[in-house]
């Protein structure tokens, strides 16, 4: 935020502010402005720059000897510039290139040894006198460009204000001793008043301890110039209300479209904005004062692009809308964006920028203005993704109040009349949909009510009723007092003041933070209560990287190419606006596709055997809390790959399936993935046969899914042939890991291993066939004992109707040394059981 120094006092006599500013040293300002208000980025002093530039009478511009379109003139200094060549008639000669130069005009002379402007903040230029064409000038007559007031370079600035030749220029017009102070915007988020020259001078009055006074102007339902006919009617039409809470518009006919007066073009210049026309001049100017955008439009072009009558439609884009901006930029908007049409096509993006076929040019004789309030969040969400920055949208998306925009809304229109000799063809227009009672308040929230001990006991002063009364009404607000209670009324511009420690937040600041006791805060000794997810992450990351596993951790969000390729449906997922890239833009269903996405590459890359993991949220829309907001739940995924130039035996699935039983720690239980069951967003990568939804065995909760891929999936993420991995529940993992003894003492007897095989028909499943076999045996154990039982081989010859299936059965714990013969037996009647279960005939 760029404060001028000069305007601040400008604005201080023209409006009968403060007194405080006119009497500030600079250097103790600025250090107030940094400890009260906010980081002061830069201070630039403008004196330098206009140095030594005066204002002249051309008093002859004759053709140039030597060259047709350069001239040959004669300038009227009233002897201001000592030691310059000049001619018998004491006038100085200047050779200048401007097709509009004449005698009798005013202009802007840069003598030899002064700085051009334009040139001062990079690479100072300093004139000389030299010779032109065999004649010699004696410096130069600058143009705006070269004055760096605007980028008008067609001819030399032709001043018509009234002032006197050899006046100082810098001096005339305000420029001597400026100084530019440009605030860090990040310290005003929460304060859109502060974005305007006004909400700034009131604020550093407050801070100053001095009262602070609006212009009679600004108040929320100020008085408009007379209608001096009807002749420009305009229908509006707010089909948004609750993101467009007011839009305010006038019409104004017979306007004169010009350059602005010099003092104008000179106070947005300093600022950085450039001039453009009387009209867009103005709305910049009000905008920078009291930091409510504004916008004109051409009422004729307006009314062309309507049907009948002259009509602004405050609605969505429709699909495919295009729109041409005045910067030239044509822009597709997203179905969220606010926009500006008429009841025939798109004139404007709302609170960013306006659209060229209803812009105001020289050849504007009717104009209607705007003046609107947009909501924060939508038009910064439309600004990103249209990668558009303005001035106007700096400051809607920092939420101004809608109750300042009548104020503005007339203070400009009667400025217009002045300016442009327009007169005023229509009524007010107010679409007002800010609630009744902050209208009537003229306030947007109700009076705060707090105590005074309230405010001593959160900044540790002592202040006392009447000190805290007199800080607040130094900047406007209402405030009564009775006793130790205060009832504290934010004016209408301001849009943070809600709760009791906002007010005290602003007797904190205006009191200043330097005034307030250095003591240290009371805290508990008491240790911070343990976040269990953080350590269940923790001991889940170090199990699996115990195992040989690696962690990644990739985005959130995922590209709607990625859905595709395992088949996840996009209309579930959540999708990003404002993506961080372009092809960033779903929020993940799952864990899983975000790591088959780094497999083939880690292959390419040189690691031939490896395993992957990730701990991770993810989200759909069909997941909503009672609130309607998204459920989060915590997963964490595993993926085992080995490159197919290993020409790896066995399947991955069972590999993966060791990884899962030793991370759960428990016994789990292994259903086929029908067809009801894909409904899940979660199987979708894998392959339905060689894939299983995996249980706790002890209490029938779900934990998640493991299996090889799907081939379309192999195939479209180029995935080796030994790949398989599995997603689980981390919280279900976490009740696992709380139930279960991290230590377990090693038996001091030896564990005995023996291997079964059994014969069974095709359509038996391995799962049920584990399950049961693992009853089996364990039924016949004591309960000391433990027991595992792996997979070693599943055969089934080509054509046959049979499978083998080979387990390997290893027992310890069972405190003696068991016999070959005793397990043998066990086994015998754990096949036994699985023959009239399963029809199976141990080998």
């Amino acid at each position: 935020m760029k404060v001028s120094l000069n305007q601040l006092k400008l604005y201080e006599k023209l409006y009968g502010w403060s007194d405080f500013l006119s009497k500030a040293q600079l250097d103790p300002l600025i250090d107030k402005i940094g400890a009260q208000l906010g980081a002061v980025e830069e201070v630039v002093y403008l004196s330098d720059k206009y140095k030594r530039i005066v204002i002249v009478k051309v008093v002859e511009a004759i053709k140039h000897p030597g060259a047709d379109k350069l001239s040959l003139c004669r300038i009227d200094d009233g002897g201001a510039v000592k030691k310059v060549e000049r001619d018998s008639d004491g006038y100085i000669q200047v050779v200048c290139g401007a097709p509009n130069v004449h005698s009798g005009m005013l202009a802007a002379w840069l003598p030899p040894g002064s700085i051009v402007p334009a040139t001062f903040a990079k690479d100072p230029f300093t004139l000389a006198a030299r010779e032109i064409r065999g004649k010699v000038s004696q410096g130069m007559l600058a143009s705006p460009k070269e004055l760096d007031i605007s980028d008008s370079h067609e001819g030399i600035l032709e001043i018509d204000e009234e002032v006197k030749v050899g006046d100082d220029f810098a001096a005339t017009f305000d420029l001597q001793d400026e100084v530019i102070i440009d605030i860090e915007n990040k310290m005003f988020t929460h304060r859109p008043d502060l974005f305007g020259v006004m909400g700034v001078a009131r604020e550093l009055a407050g801070i100053n301890q001095k009262a602070f006074k609006s212009p009679a102007w600004y108040k929320p339902l100020p008085p408009f110039p007379i209608i001096e006919s009807r002749e420009l009617p305009l229908a509006v039409v707010n089909e948004l209300p609750q993101l467009v809470p007011r839009f305010t518009a006038i019409t104004l006919k017979d306007v004169t479209v010009a350059p602005s007066p010099l003092w104008l073009q000179l106070r947005l210049s300093v600022l950085g904005i450039r001039p453009i026309n009387n009209i867009v001049d103005l709305t910049n100017y009000y905008m920078l004062l009291t930091g409510q955008p504004l916008h004109a439009y051409d009422y004729d072009k307006l009314k062309e692009k309507s049907n009948g009558e002259a009509t602004i439609v405050i609605r969505n884009p429709k699909p495919s809308e295009k729109i041409t901006l005045l910067n030239g930029k044509t822009v597709s908007p997203g179905p969220e964006a606010i926009m500006i049409a008429t009841d025939k096509t798109l004139i404007g993006v709302g609170g960013i920028m306006g659209g060229q076929e209803t812009e105001v040019d020289s050849s504007t004789t009717n104009i209607a203005i705007e003046c609107a309030t947009f909501d924060m969040y939508s038009v910064r969400r439309t600004g990103m993704s249209l990668g558009i920055f303005t001035d106007a949208l700096t400051r809607f998306n920092k939420g101004q109040s809608p109750l300042q925009n009548l104020a503005v809304l007339s203070r400009i229109t009667a400025d217009i009349i002045k300016l442009s000799g327009g007169k005023v063809s229509s009524h007010v227009i107010d679409l007002n949909h800010v609630s009744e009672s902050a209208n009537e308040r003229g306030s947007l929230y109700p009076p705060v009510k707090l105590s005074v001990s309230f405010i001593n006991e959160r900044l540790g002063l002592d202040l006392k009723a009447e000190d805290i009364v007199k800080l607040l009404k130094n900047v406007e607000f209402k405030v009564a007092a009775k006793a130790d209670e205060l009832s504290v009324e934010p004016p209408f511009w301001r849009t943070d003041i809600e709760l009791r420690e906002d007010v005290v937040e602003e007797v904190g600041r205006l009191t200043g933070y330097d005034k307030m006791p250095l003591l240290l805060p009371k805290r508990e000794i008491s240790p911070a209560v343990k976040d269990e997810l953080l350590n269940l992450k923790s001991q889940i990351r170090h199990k699996l990287r115990g195992m040989g596993a690696n962690e990644i951790l990739t985005y959130s969000f995922i590209p709607g190419a990625l859905m595709d390729k395992v088949a996840q449906d996009k209309k579930i997922a959540f999708k990003v606006s404002n993506a961080l890239r372009p092809e960033l833009q779903f929020y993940r269903l799952s864990l899983m596709p975000s790591l088959l996405e780094k497999v083939n590459p880690n292959i390419r890359a040189g690691f031939e055997e490896f395993a992957l993991f990730e701990l991770g949220k993810t989200h759909s829309t069909d997941q909503m809390d009672e609130d309607n907001l998204p459920k989060e739940f915590e997963f964490t995924a595993f993926v085992i790959a080995k490159d197919n130039k290993l020409k790896p035996a066995g399947h991955a699935y069972y590999q993966a399936k060791n990884y899962l039983e030793e991370l759960a720690g428990t016994e789990l239980t292994y259903q086929a993935v029908s067809e009801e069951t894909t409904k899940y967003m979660v199987t979708r990568p894998y392959d339905r046969a060689r894939s299983a939804l995996v249980s706790v065995k002890s209490t029938g909760e779900f934990l998640g899914i493991i299996g090889e891929f799907a081939n379309q999936v192999q195939t479209k993420l180029k995935l080796p042939a030994y790949c398989a991995g599995f997603e689980v529940d981390t919280s279900v993992i976490g009740k696992l890991s709380a139930d279960s003894s991290s230590y377990l003492p090693l038996s001091r007897f030896p564990k005995l291993t023996q291997d079964i095989s059994l014969k069974l028909a095709d359509g038996v499943a391995y799962g049920e066939v584990h399950a049961s076999l693992y009853e089996a045996i364990a039924g016949q154990l004591p309960d000391s004992a433990q027991l595992k039982l792996e997979a070693l081989d599943i055969y089934q010859a080509e054509g046959s109707t049979d499978k083998n299936m080979t387990f390997r059965c290893i027992i310890s714990g069972t405190g003696r040394t068991m016999t070959d013969p005793e397990v043998n037996s066990m086994l015998d009647q754990a096949a036994a059981h699985l023959g009239q279960t399963f029809g199976a005939v141990r080998l």
